[in-house]
């Protein structure tokens, strides 16, 4: 299934799992993550279910003043 990655098309296997999807991304905390603009906590990356067509967003903290 396809799904977007911070606006990047990714193809991933069937009933994968947000935890999935930020592996493939490689994303390294820290960071967040929401789908279809719905902010998901950390402790519910592997269970949160991704359909075709998802928007993820993965947002890393920004350091400086």
């Amino acid at each position: 299934m396809q799904v977007h990655i911070n606006q990047c098309p990714h193809e991933l296997p069937d009933s994968a799992t947000l935890a999935e999807a930020l592996a493939a991304g490689g994303f390294k905390p820290p960071f967040a993550a929401a789908v279809n603009l719905q902010f998901i906590p950390k402790t519910h990356y592997a269970v949160t279910l991704l359909a075709p067509g998802d928007q993820v967003e993965v947002i890393s903290p920004i350091t400086g003043g």
